[in-house]
Formats: C-alpha cells, structure tokens, sequence
C-alpha cells in the first residue's frame, strides 16, 4: 500500500530520514519512502499496512500526518520517474529565470546537464559574467540563438571569444 505522509515544508529530507530509522529499528514493515521532485511538503511510503506507516511517522518531529486515502503506483509513476528527455534547452539559448533569486533576470545557458536536471547559465545583465547553476525547471526559454552575429546588441558587448 502506498501513503502520503504529510511533512513540514523544506523538512522532507530529515522527515525521511527519522521515518527510514524507525522503521529499521523497529523492523516494520515499511519498504520504501520517498521524497518526490517538485512535490513539497510531502514524502510517498510504500508500507505492508496502514498500522506499519502510522507507527513509522507517528510523534516524530516535522510529520503532521497520514493523508487517509492510500494511492496507486500509477498515480505517482511521474513524479518518481521524472522525464528529462522532454527538456528544449540547448547551449547559447537565451533563457528567463522563473524562480527566486534571479526571477525575471535573462541569461545565457553555458551548460547543460540532463542527468542532474540542471543548467548552468551566465547572467546577461550582470557587469562580470558568473556562472550560476540552476535547475532546468526555473528557466524558460525566451530566444534560441540560432544567429549569434545578429542578437548582439542587448548583450552590452560581452561575446565570449
């Protein structure tokens, strides 16, 4: 059976890591917990029965609860198996920034790491170019640079040579 755990927000981790050390130490039935991507506040577990996930989260710090109704694998199967394949982000796309600190700030993609999700992009409106990593998800492409020669004159004359 498969639980949603309620947990405090940016808490997941240690949440799941208390509820992983319980369970071992109390031998319970308790196969699999998990902290989904992009899923905040919550942590999945795969447990023989209600009674085995009660007894794993109960009265630890950062778990609120049991959310009552179990779920099935396939209601959860993309968030545990992400596709990064579908990312349309290439080097030396123009991209805006969606999520705090830089929002709204544009940048150009230097590099490019499916695997991790992850991009590490050059801030276009900063006087010294730093690379800053980001994950794929905060970026949205705003311009492809197809022609690099043309899409210049934005960029403050700061061409990597």
């Amino acid at each position: 059976m498969i639980f949603i755990i309620k947990v405090t927000t940016n808490k997941e981790d240690k949440a799941l890591d208390m509820m992983a050390d319980r369970s071992k130490k109390k031998s319970l039935n308790v196969y699999a917990l998990v902290r989904p991507h992009g899923l905040k506040g919550y942590v999945i577990m795969e447990a023989a029965d209600r009674d085995s996930a009660a007894e794993a989260a109960f009265n630890l710090p950062y778990v609120k609860g049991i959310i009552g109704k179990t779920i099935t694998y396939e209601e959860i199967k993309n968030m545990l198996q992400p596709k990064i394949e579908d990312v349309k982000i290439e080097i030396g796309d123009i991209v805006e920034m969606i999520a705090e600190p830089f929002k709204n700030e544009k940048a150009k993609v230097t590099r490019l790491d499916k695997q991790k999700g992850e991009v590490v992009v050059s801030l276009l409106g900063a006087s010294v170019p730093i690379p800053v990593t980001v994950k794929i998800d905060n970026v949205k492409v705003i311009r492809r640079e197809d022609k690099e020669s043309e899409e210049t004159s934005d960029m403050g004359g700061e061409n990597e040579s």
